[in-house]
């Protein structure tokens, strides 16, 4: 278990002083798939690093397996982050080495003969579907090709926990999908612990079981995947869970709703009986579909009319479905 307390860091120049992490508390369960997700500044990457005491907090622990990081010496340390692996954006290649020197690298660095570190290496590259690939370089291979050989290299060092900083963000959707699959097939393979550090809620929502919103050096919500979609309590974690970066005016009306709603009630005419029930329209500001875990889940932000009367009954008329989760938003 990584049990994370009360975490504190702050970066200070001579003119500017910046508090990356505000008093971060969170636990990831063993074998786990744990997602922290913010937008840029928000501090992620500052946490991903303290994790495993690449960035020294001012303030507060890392607890792992009952071990606090920083009761440990440099030497304890080193070995505690051999079961510690990390899988970046850039996925940080020896470009001049091939695939398979760069998966053995780890291994020999540990000591193994080069004969055993080429026999685990080959069967690593088979895990990320790579093995025919062994003896070509990195700059022959197409990006997701490149964070294959970064996995593969990750699991030669037997890790017992991975931490993906922003792993598929430079990767396109197709691709970083089947780098999503292939790090929860290895999640559920060797049972390891995955920590997501990513900006995109989609990846959240295809393979983390729970995950933390941060925003600003503060974690602001936490919650499962499925409900925090469902149930988003803070209004930095619907600004993630709804695309905000396709703005939508707010017309002449009244109060805004989010409705979340699942697959199979998604045929459910909710909207339209509404409008029929009352006979006063509706704007559709937004509504897109998203999967979790597989399973497809609705969500529309409509805007109500301006009579507050009859608003409040719709209002009223909505959560007595069962069939969708209503929210009044700013």
């Amino acid at each position: 278990m990584i049990k994370v307390s009360h975490l504190t860091k702050t970066f200070e120049t001579k003119d500017i002083k910046v508090e990356a992490l505000k008093d971060v508390s969170f636990e990831v369960n063993d074998g786990e798939i744990y997602g922290i997700i913010g937008l840029s500044g928000a501090g992620k990457s500052t946490l991903i690093r303290c994790l495993n005491r690449l960035e020294k907090p001012n303030s507060g622990s890392v607890e792992i397996d009952g071990v606090k990081l920083e009761d440990l010496s440099d030497k304890e340390l080193r070995i505690r982050r051999r079961k510690i692996g990390m899988i970046f954006q850039s996925f940080n290649l020896l470009m001049q080495s091939t695939v398979i020197d760069n998966v053995c690298f780890p291994m020999t660095i540990a000591g193994l003969n080069k004969k055993q570190a080429k026999t685990k290496a080959i069967e690593y590259l088979k895990v990320v579907g790579l093995e025919n690939k062994a003896n070509v370089y990195p700059s022959q291979l197409s990006g997701g090709q490149k964070q294959r050989v970064a996995i593969a290299r990750v699991l030669a060092s037997s890790p017992e926990i991975l931490l993906c900083d922003e792993a598929t963000s430079a990767l396109d959707p197709e691709t970083t999908k089947s780098i999503l699959t292939l790090i929860k097939d290895i999640n559920q393979k060797y049972n390891i612990t995955v920590v997501m550090i990513t900006h995109q809620m989609s990846v959240i929502q295809e393979i983390c079981n729970r995950c933390a919103v941060l925003e600003n050096g503060k974690l602001v919500e936490e919650n499962t995947v499925d409900e925090l979609f469902r149930n988003p309590k803070t209004e930095a974690a619907r600004r993630l869970i709804f695309n905000t970066s396709n703005k939508t005016s707010k017309l002449s009306g009244g109060k805004l709703l989010r409705i979340a709603f699942e697959e199979t009630n998604s045929l459910d005419p909710v909207i339209a009986n509404m409008i029929l029930e009352f006979k006063q329209p509706v704007s559709i500001l937004q509504s897109d579909i998203s999967s979790i875990h597989g399973n497809s889940k609705g969500q529309m932000l409509i805007q109500l009319p301006k009579d507050e009367e009859i608003a409040n009954k719709m209002i009223e008329y909505l959560n007595k479905k069962d069939s969708v989760v209503v929210q009044e938003v700013e």
